[in-house]
């Protein structure tokens, strides 16, 4: 019982996977390996494949990168890298000079086993043949079920009656990291959906040979004294996956292998569309197709209004841009109701892509709005989109690490922002409710990053192609990047949405590239252009209530990153100070960056009351250590899965703003109440 027969009886019962037993004749007796590992910091410096390997029988070298892959040690049956060790230079160094040899290898009946890697160093497998494909994603998963349970691989490590394979298995972390994504000329043995979608171990067939790529890290047993670093169980399953692994190579090497058929990777279905920037009358619509869809150029959005008038739009796909499209659709009315679909020109029988939204109230119309916003957030299916939508948010700002890219590799950046935006929950808030977005250090491309990172530009490519912000920053004259494309600098924005407007300052592009404006004798966190535009800004808004925003907190994180206002704390108090001066009502700050929701009153610094809200994590990871204390802090709560409802009343005097921070089953974590009378001087 193969292919999907097979998954449908493992996941009809969903039995877990038994435990082990060791063979009692090593399979691997008489075979030879070379390995390449690498102590990651993710694993505690774990490693494990090579006494796994020895313990299986076979005999064990450490992977010669001065050597091609077929003149190792006098010659292996198996090559293996360990878990991550993509990390370290030496892998990428050996793959980029000895591919060929590896596939040469492969195909004179070798076997090459890949463990999981980091996807930011590259999310693809590069020493394929031509006709192979694996490409790895950001998720990280639980479970393995066994797609083809009579492969030797699994039936020797899993039993005939293979169960699923979950994290209970190895005791520490998800099963499949690094799931991947995308695949071709592969045959999936091992995936982490009861269907067979995100693959943790696929096999592919090159002459007499096989590539084995996973997912799993099973590898990771050892700590750098030899001693084992995960239960007993956890230590049966690796010596039994490698156990199989060394028998399997035998039946390779003897001809014996069962033949490979490929698994068709299902079609990649369209990203978005998402609403960008929304105001009274226009709208910015994103969207990218699927794969099969990138050779039709030319779409057309309908726009229906609430009297069933239809406009149409047209727009181009940028295949220089990763095929992602954006309508500019003008001439639509204050707090009105909008459908749309969006389709190629010309061509009928296409299911068209398909939103609606609500444009903004007068900017001086009393009215009621709601807006919602979070940092930190999953690239995995998550309900807390979901309850975005119910809370009946009319628009929602991503305040960063929203997607993590932590990259410079530009395939692996837009990657990341496909696959952020393509999970099924953010997919529905996004084409009915208009967002906007900054980025943080995760989405700027490194932990900790400034703009003295090297990568930036390739983050800001990405960032523009898969946003709708009505500007990105300034371009080389100056002025505000209105296209999305361009030799800009920064991704500096605002919008207004009635009664409030944002201000989505960046802080990480500009940094440690000049002198700073407030204090010369220390480096800039702005730039001297994104402060003089700010200034302006600011000074003419007439919204009633202002979020002065970044991903990054306004005080001392108190770690060792220097990434928050507390390092520029100059330019933050020149800020504070320009709107004390200048008598600006209504500010708030805005922030994200920490994996813990927090509410400070820093009394009255502006000539009145100043409130900080911190809106993280959106995903389920929390850092309680960061929850510091702080003599101005009111509320604070490590929570997991929290974004932040933000409701404005301007049909009442005082104007009122209630910011209630809500996790993903609408508990209410914390609120803070203020009006426009408490924040005037």
């Amino acid at each position: 019982m193969t292919g999907s027969a097979g998954v449908a009886a493992i996941a009809s019962g969903v039995t877990p996977a038994r435990v082990p037993s060791e063979s009692a004749r090593p399979p691997g007796k008489g075979l030879r390996v070379a390995v390449l590992e690498y102590p990651d910091r993710w694993t505690k410096e774990s490693i494990g494949a090579g006494k796994l390997l020895r313990h299986a029988g076979m005999t064990v070298f450490q992977l010669d990168i001065t050597h091609p892959a077929d003149s190792q040690h006098g010659g292996v049956d198996l090559i293996v890298f360990g878990s991550f060790v993509n990390n370290a230079e030496s892998y990428r160094q050996y793959i980029q000079t000895h591919g060929k040899s590896l596939r040469s290898f492969v195909y004179a009946g070798g076997v090459v086993l890949e463990m999981t890697q980091s996807d930011q160093f590259g999310n693809s497998v590069a020493y394929l043949p031509k006709g192979f494909e694996v490409i790895r994603g950001d998720r990280d998963l639980n479970d393995g079920y066994p797609v083809d349970p009579k492969h030797p691989i699994i039936n020797q490590w899993l039993g005939d009656h293979a169960g699923r394979f979950s994290k209970n298995d190895i005791d520490r972390g998800n099963v499949n990291w690094e799931s991947v994504d995308r695949w071709e000329g592969m045959k999936v043995l091992l995936a982490s959906e009861a269907h067979g979608g995100s693959p943790c171990l696929l096999e592919a067939a090159h002459g007499k040979g096989r590539f084995l790529v996973s997912g799993l890290w099973v590898d990771k047993c050892f700590d750098n004294s030899g001693k084992a670093s995960v239960s007993d169980r956890a230590l049966k399953h690796g010596k039994a996956f490698f156990a199989a692994v060394a028998g399997y190579t035998a039946l390779v090497k003897n001809g014996k292998a069962p033949e490979v058929k490929p698994t068709p990777m299902p079609p990649e279905p369209p990203t978005g569309p998402m609403i960008g920037h929304t105001d009274t009358n226009r709208t910015r619509i994103w969207f990218r197709p699927s794969k099969a869809d990138h050779k039709r150029l030319d779409w057309i959005c309908k726009m229906t209004n609430e009297d069933g008038q239809v406009s149409k739009f047209e727009t181009k796909l940028d295949p220089d841009h990763d095929f992602t499209a954006v309508v500019d659709v003008k001439g639509l009315s204050a707090d009105s109701s909008y459908t749309f679909t969006i389709q190629p020109r010309g061509e009928g029988g296409y299911k068209a892509l398909e939103g609606s939204f609500k444009t903004p109230p007068s900017n001086n119309k009393p009215t009621k709005v709601t807006l919602g916003m979070g940092s930190c957030a999953p690239s995995d299916p998550n309900r807390i989109w979901t309850q975005v939508i119910k809370e009946g948010c009319d628009g929602f700002i991503f305040l960063g690490d929203t997607p993590y890219v932590d990259t410079s590799n530009l395939g692996v950046a837009r990657a990341k922002h496909r696959e952020f935006l393509a999970q099924p929950e953010i997919h529905e808030m996004i084409k009915r409710v208009p967002c906007w977005g900054t980025w943080d250090d995760h989405d700027f491309g490194r932990n900790d990053g400034h703009g003295d990172f090297m990568g930036k530009h390739t983050c800001r490519t990405t960032f523009t192609e898969y946003r709708a912000n009505a500007t990105f920053g300034h371009d080389a004259n100056g002025n505000m990047q209105t296209d999305r494309f361009g030799n800009g600098q920064g991704i500096y924005t605002s919008f207004r949405y009635g009664p409030i407007e944002f201000f989505l300052l960046d802080p990480r592009w500009f940094s440690r590239t000049e002198k700073s404006w407030a204090d010369a004798s220390q480096t800039t966190c702005l730039g001297k252009q994104q402060w003089q535009w700010f200034k302006k800004a600011l000074l003419a808004s007439k919204a009633t209530f202002k979020c002065v925003t970044t991903g990054m907190i306004w005080d001392d994180k108190k770690n060792s990153e220097k990434d928050d206002w507390g390092t520029y704390h100059y330019e933050r108090d020149a800020i504070f100070d320009f709107i004390k001066q200048e008598n600006i009502p209504g500010c708030l700050l805005l922030g994200g960056d920490i994996h813990v929701s927090r509410a400070l009153n820093y009394g009255p610094r502006v000539g009145y009351e100043l409130w900080q809200f911190i809106i993280s994590p959106m995903h389920h990871r929390v850092i309680p250590s960061l929850n510091v204390p702080h003599p101005n802090l009111v509320h604070a709560a490590a929570e997991p899965n929290v974004f932040l409802k933000m409701q404005i009343d301007t049909t009442i005097t005082p104007a009122t703003l209630k910011a209630t921070w809500v996790n993903l089953d609408g508990k209410r974590i914390f609120e803070v109440k203020t009006d426009s009378d408490k924040l005037r001087a």
